[in-house]
């Protein structure tokens, strides 16, 4: 099957016409124009050590309603005690590069590049990538990145240095989502991780549709501040 290879011109091609990888497109950059105009179309750039840049719309996506946001008993009680401080958009280059250096099963590389660092720095700096971070005290041991657009959260990686602290970033995030009315959090692929807090495979073409109606919504620009704190998140999750 012949894959679109990227030019200057921003430009992808439908994602229905993806590979059955979920290949779109080859090529191109990390252009934060480039980055929002491919997730404004469901697409995301997956750097693959030995090929040229990547862009996926794998069928099925994996989704997750904040609201629908799943919770074990053991979480709710750290989260009810909040262990760790919580922030957003205060540390966005040194989550994104934590979550770069953090080891994963079968993979002996990063696909977070340099050069990808570089375009969601920049992307967090006009106020569409953010960073909600867990500190204690004045070290960062936890965090999850991602970006937003209208009333959708693609989120991209996360890391923990101290027990649970990346799973209260990311539950204070999600409490935090439903607040704000968002509709939908992109997890892009399976992991067993994201599974046991509700997130569900869809079809791309159900996510596609979703997906086109929550950008309608205003995007809310950063820096962000979080009205909920971990305890406050857990509470607004249990009423939804």
């Amino acid at each position: 099957m012949p894959v679109y290879l990227l030019t200057d011109e921003l430009l992808f091609p439908p994602p229905e016409g993806a590979s059955p990888e979920g290949v779109v497109a080859i090529g191109g950059d990390f252009a934060p124009e480039r980055l929002l105009l491919a997730y404004g179309q469901g697409i995301f750039p997956w750097p693959t050590e030995g090929f040229p840049l990547l862009w996926f719309s794998p069928d099925p996506r994996f989704v997750l309603r904040p609201t629908e946001t799943r919770i074990n008993r053991t979480l709710r009680k750290q989260l009810a005690r909040s262990p760790y401080r919580i922030t957003a958009d205060t540390a966005f280059d040194e989550v994104i590069r934590a979550c770069a250096d953090v080891p994963r099963p079968g993979q002996s590389g990063t696909w977070i590049t340099d050069d990808l660092i570089d375009g969601y720095d920049e992307l967090h700096a006009r106020g569409f990538a953010h960073s909600v971070e867990a500190w204690e005290d004045d070290t960062l041991v936890g965090g999850v990145y991602g970006v937003s657009l209208g009333g959708v959260f693609f989120g991209e990686s996360m890391f923990a240095a101290s027990p649970d602290a990346s799973k209260i970033a990311f539950v204070t995030l999600m409490g935090n989502l439903a607040e704000w009315d968002f509709d939908l959090v992109d997890c892009q692929v399976h992991t067993d991780h994201l599974e046991r807090f509700g997130a569900c495979r869809v079809k791309r073409a159900s996510f596609l549709a979703r997906l086109h109606e929550s950008l309608e919504k205003p995007t809310r620009r950063g820096p962000w501040r979080l009205p909920l704190g971990p305890a406050e998140a857990l509470e607004r999750l249990q009423r939804s």
